[in-house]
């Protein structure tokens, strides 16, 4: 007799998490007579030289409830994770090789459960095993913007859900909304007690220790924007410093700083110099631990971001107030407009207030009324093709709000672009002639 086996694809420690939850709480069904798989992938630009995630604390617990653990590194060596695909004409191929590597029986029932069907390794995953029901997971604020690529409809079919944290109450996600896929959200209190879990396993780490000695009541997350071409390396720096800056000036003495994993050495030397002559003291915590392990030993009583999903974890989960820096400077550098990373600094530079303007440090709750409309219109103006049913909504919110909201949001260029309110003729000008300088071109290569 047939069995299922379940294949959970994951790349980070946040990711597992929130499988972890979303098993606990039964949301893949009953555990007898299935098979579960965890397939880890590490995305690293040189995975070699990269963090694992069975470094990290908590893994074990969570590798705990599988029946197995596969390394897709290994699996596809020599080739990379982010970057490797099947040609068409192999897809029965590969399965077969892998459900022999696996020991997945040829007549068992597979499902999938990937963190991004857009780009691989889920994609590929999606392609090899093309008869397989697919579950997306999404552990982060990109789960509320627009599916980034155009996904074959033989593929967009057989995907059964998009599971989410509700980190935001109120607002729902537009990944993978266009092709009619329902999300579900992962219980709170079930991804609480997995991080917990997770908390537990850390509690021993010795790079712990002088954080929680020196008692930080400011926690400064690290982002690494260089790395993706948003910011340069100095640029990011600075970011760095007005955050401990403004954790100062609000009143904050003792800061810890969390700097992103594959973040250089000088971040942290540069932010050490500018906290000595702040008066403040600054503990860095380099240890494989999420920011919501800190969150749990060091009780803070501010967090301070960029648009870091762990800032609204904060609040979500902990309680703790959360105060934004420099998220306008890098919603301007974003390029494309379709950047995913586009709408997660909207709800942020929407919804937390921003120390550099004296506002104070608050804890989110649920959605505004304000920020589903406006995340829609962000979301139409990055992918209008795939969203069509919300030209009309964009209009009307751009011609009653366009006045009062910060540029950053909706450049005029690209408003004009898309003939949508708020661009001089001037600039819809310019459009029209780079439009004709493109037809001329095509028309050229052609002949």
């Amino acid at each position: 007799m047939p069995h299922k086996t379940q294949i959970f694809q994951v790349s980070t420690l946040y990711g597992a998490a929130t499988l972890a939850a979303a098993l606990d709480a039964g949301r893949f069904g009953p555990r007898a007579g299935v098979r579960r798989i965890l397939l880890v992938s590490n995305n690293a630009a040189v995975p070699e030289t990269a963090l694992r995630l069975d470094e990290m604390h908590g893994y074990r617990r969570i590798a705990a409830r599988f029946d197995s653990v596969v390394s897709w590194n290994e699996t596809i060596r020599p080739y990379h994770p982010s970057s490797w695909g099947p040609r068409a004409n192999d897809t029965v191929i590969w399965q077969k090789a892998f459900r022999l590597a696996w020991g997945i029986g040829e007549r068992d029932a597979v499902d999938l459960a990937v963190e991004s069907i857009q780009v691989s390794p889920g994609r590929a995953l999606a392609a090899i095993f093309s008869e397989a029901a697919v579950h997306v997971y999404a552990d982060g604020l990109m789960s509320y913007g627009p599916t980034r690529d155009r996904l074959p409809l033989t593929m967009a079919v057989r995907i059964r859900r998009l599971l989410h944290l509700d980190l935001i109450p109120g607002l729902k996600p537009m990944l993978l909304s266009e092709y009619g896929v329902e999300s579900e959200v992962v219980p709170d209190e079930a991804f609480r007690r997995v991080l917990d879990e997770i908390a537990e396993d850390s509690a021993g780490d010795p790079r712990l220790a002088p954080v929680l000695r020196e008692k930080p009541t400011a926690v400064l997350l690290g982002q690494y924007l260089a790395a993706i071409n948003i910011l340069s390396d100095e640029e990011e720096q600075d970011l760095h410093i007005r955050m401990l800056t403004a954790a100062a000036r609000a009143g904050h003495r003792s800061v810890v700083f969390k700097p992103h994993p594959t973040a250089p050495a000088s971040y942290s030397s540069a932010l050490s110099k500018a906290a000595a002559d702040a008066g403040v003291r600054l503990t860095v915590l380099d240890a494989p631990l999420l920011a919501e392990t800190l969150y749990r030993h060091a009780a803070p009583e501010l967090v301070v971001g960029c648009f870091s999903t762990a800032l609204v974890t904060a609040c979500a989960y902990y309680d703790v107030p959360v105060g934004r820096v420099g998220t306008a400077l890098v919603m301007e550098r974003l390029t494309p407009y379709a950047n995913s990373n586009r709408v997660p600094l909207a709800v942020v530079d929407h919804l937390v207030p921003d120390l550099e303007r004296g506002e104070t440090p608050a804890v989110l709750g649920a959605a505004p009324a304000s920020l589903s409309p406006l995340v829609r219109a962000v979301g139409f103006c990055m992918q209008p093709e795939r969203y069509p049913q919300l030209r009309e909504p964009t209009v009307a919110w751009l011609e009653r709000h366009l006045a009062s909201t910060p540029g950053h949001y909706f450049p005029e260029l690209r408003l004009a672009e898309l003939g949508l309110p708020g661009s001089s003729p001037q600039v819809r000008a310019k459009v029209k002639v780079r439009y004709a300088r493109r037809a001329v071109r095509k028309v050229v290569r052609r002949k």
